[in-house]
């Protein structure tokens, strides 16, 4: 069933914002029993159009990719890479949000995003209909480099990192928040919900973003319950995660209100494997990058710059 995932997306405060603005009204959630490509919720939002970046393969192209930040590895559609006639590679071992599966791989001869790369890679191939695009760039192809997402004009775009001054200050209307590398990830250790602290880690290939069991118990109150919902991953295999919303989280200087959420039965593998799944932990997803009108992910210089919306207070 393709749908778009309806987010209650609420109020977004900097701190010690002095006025509180008026919440915009919560639209339903889907069915209970709605199984929704991950793919396919990447559309919500905005005017239904992916966001993606044009790639070239060998002298092909261009193609447009979605730009996975939460992901190590770049990944090509099983059609793409046929239609290529890509030479196969060897079989590895995928970790996504719904499970680690073996995927055999092909070989990317040199593939550029812009005036960028030309790197030869070697891509695991997944089907095109749980991708949602004929691929996704992973951080291999990312590093050095910066993204900028521009949400009111539905646009990606993949440019060098440039270096910046320490006393380089940020432009009206945007905050910056300092992060950490952690095998290639920005992970955002400057983040508490309530007294709690959370490692954040930005996942623009995940339309929702994913909390662990260490975050649900240690901010979750008793009795309140969110919404099943069932996803279905990049590599086909399903999960049926609870949906609900963080009171409140503190993001660097910044304060989220009622951000939405949603925890598995069982942790998501990605926090196993970045060392994430004893300490409080969310993968910041596309429904809650949406809040902002800009977001820009340096690499190099271990940033991350949201422009905040325009009816938003900074003091």
């Amino acid at each position: 069933m393709k749908r778009m995932l309806a987010m209650p997306l609420l109020l977004l405060l900097a701190a010690q914002s002095p006025v509180p603005q008026p919440a915009p009204a919560i639209p339903p959630p889907p069915p209970a029993d709605a199984t929704t490509p991950l793919g396919d919720l990447l559309n919500f939002g905005g005017n239904g159009e992916r966001m993606t970046v044009p790639v070239q393969i060998g002298s092909t192209g261009p193609y447009r990719f979605i730009i996975d930040t939460g992901a190590q590895r770049t990944v090509v559609s099983r059609e793409l890479a046929g239609s290529l006639r890509l030479a196969a590679g060897p079989t590895v071992r995928v970790t996504a949000m719904t499970g680690v599966s073996e995927v055999s791989t092909v070989v990317i001869p040199s593939i550029t995003v812009g005036a960028l790369g030309g790197e030869r890679i070697e891509a695991p191939a997944l089907e095109g209909r749980y991708l949602g695009a004929p691929g996704m760039l992973g951080i291999d192809s990312l590093q050095g480099h910066a993204l900028a997402i521009d949400f009111d004009k539905q646009s990606m775009v993949v440019s060098p990192s440039r270096r910046r001054s320490s006393r380089e200050s940020s432009d009206p209307g945007e905050i910056v928040v300092r992060a950490r590398s952690l095998f290639g990830q920005l992970v955002v250790t400057e983040a508490t919900v309530g007294d709690v602290k959370v490692r954040v880690i930005i996942d623009t290939g995940s339309a929702v973003t994913m909390g662990n069991s260490a975050l649900q118990k240690a901010v979750m109150r008793r009795g309140k319950v969110g919404i099943p919902i069932a996803l279905t991953g990049v590599t086909g295999e399903t999960v049926t995660v609870n949906y609900t919303v963080l009171n409140t989280i503190k993001l660097g200087q910044m304060t989220i209100n009622d951000m939405p959420i949603a925890y598995a039965a069982s942790d998501a593998p990605p926090f196993k494997l970045f060392g994430l799944d004893k300490r409080p932990a969310l993968m910041l997803g596309m429904d809650a990058l949406r809040l902002f009108r800009k977001v820009d992910i340096d690499f190099a210089n271990r940033e991350v710059r949201f422009k905040m919306p325009r009816n938003a207070f900074i003091s």
